[in-house]
């Protein structure tokens, strides 16, 4: 039976979020209606293929309160009457004491619009991101007298206060009703975070091998053949590329190198500068945001996948990126580093190479890649049969659907 839900996400669509496209395409695939309400306008100018499968309604709250002023006054207006008005709002004057910013106002004031449009035979919101996206989705539901879920995944988990956690993570008349994160690492946090951690579900991403070509039939690179690393990820300080810029300098003459780096990300300039500076400016390609068909023609014509992750100053870091896994569908040899959950992919050695992110600790094992192209294929081989065996799309989509028909009441 199809589930009445309302799907709160950060920003629709968004290129670097390809696990929410997948997750929500599986779920309607799986019989559930449900719309999405955005609390960003999409930004990147391309989308992939992925996105066009939907076909959920989007609807964009405002993303600044005083963009669209006579909206959020009538619904003010129209949310003082909704029976759970006033418990929401003594929740956000708690929450907004303790956190006295704009991003704290404009999430009560999305909730408002939320709570007043949302149709009438929604029966439970599901909320991407444990930060904004579930306060926003937590207050709305509260004032509408209907339950919500999330799904965590890595930032929102990291950097959000633990007092903030907890509160959504409590009885389910205020905080959600379950929660799925897509990591062990996470799971284990936020569960010893829960009054009741069974409320708290392990749901891996996984990936839709159907959504990916077979992996292409290679030559075996020979030693002292040109080498091509690819990185896929945005230009933020948890993805770790300054490193990398600083060990792909450390590599000695004898090997010829080429480094292709996908994704945007606010440090694009500082990227590009900080590889001028140590040298290797003329061996990077900066090809910025890309949809699926040329990451995948990107990964064909590489070597070694890049994806040197750490923990940012904030405490921000990865949690298992789904690029890993997509990498590992093309045969692609990855060299990652074992932070946070991506240690449940790969393990060192077998899958991949999982190293130390520090420069030097990143060249070794570049060299290590390039002296021995037979074993980098050998971890490919691993990681490609790991992929197809345990980190596949539908048991997760299973678990999650399950979840949220029971979320809506549905029988």
């Amino acid at each position: 039976m199809s589930s009445p839900l309302a799907v709160v996400v950060k920003g629709w669509p968004r290129l670097s979020e390809t696990f929410i496209a997948q997750e929500l395409v599986a779920l309607e695939a799986a019989g559930h209606q449900f719309e999405i309400w955005s609390l960003r306008f999409p930004t990147d100018t391309k989308r992939h293929p992925l996105h066009d499968k939907l076909r959920a309604k989007v609807r964009y709250l405002p993303e600044y309160l005083h963009q669209e002023p006579m909206r959020v006054l009538r619904a003010l207006r129209v949310a003082r009457r909704l029976p759970g008005f006033g418990k929401a709002l003594a929740i956000w004057k708690a929450d907004f004491g303790r956190d006295r910013t704009r991003n704290r106002v404009r999430r009560f004031g999305q909730a408002c619009v939320m709570a007043t449009e949302l149709p009438a035979e929604t029966r439970g919101l599901y909320a991407h991101f444990l930060h904004t996206p579930s306060s926003v989705a937590r207050y709305a539901a509260i004032m509408r007298g209907l339950p919500w879920a999330f799904s965590a995944h890595a930032k929102d988990i990291w950097t959000s206060p633990e007092w903030e956690l907890r509160e959504k993570l409590e009885d389910p008349a205020l905080g959600a009703t379950f929660g799925a994160t897509c990591t062990a690492f996470g799971a284990e946090y936020l569960r010893g975070l829960s009054k009741d951690p069974a409320r708290i579900d392990l749901i891996y991403h996984g990936l839709d091998l159907t959504r990916f070509p077979a992996a292409p039939d290679k030559p075996l690179r020979a030693v002292g053949d040109p080498m091509h690393l690819l990185s896929v990820g945005r230009l933020v300080e948890k993805k770790g590329f300054d490193r990398l810029i600083d060990a792909l300098a450390l590599l000695p003459d004898r090997l010829d190198w080429r480094w292709t780096h996908v994704g945007g990300g606010d440090l694009k300039s500082e990227m590009s500068a900080h590889a001028e500076r140590v040298g290797i400016a003329d061996r990077v390609d900066w090809l910025g945001a890309c949809d699926q068909p040329q990451v995948i023609k990107a990964m064909h014509a590489a070597d070694l996948f890049v994806l040197p992750s750490r923990v940012a100053q904030d405490g921000d870091r990865d949690g298992l990126p789904n690029v890993l896994m997509e990498a590992a569908s093309q045969h692609l040899p990855i060299l990652s580093t074992p932070v946070s959950a991506i240690p449940e992919f790969i393990d060192n050695g077998t899958h991949g190479l999982l190293s130390d992110d520090q420069p030097q600790a990143l060249a070794d094992a570049i060299l290590s890649v390039a002296d021995d192209p037979a074993n980098a294929s050998d971890m490919a081989d691993a990681a490609l049969i790991r992929l197809k065996s345990d980190f596949g799309m539908t048991p997760g989509i299973t678990r999650l659907s399950a979840r949220l028909t029971q979320l809506c009441g549905d029988p």
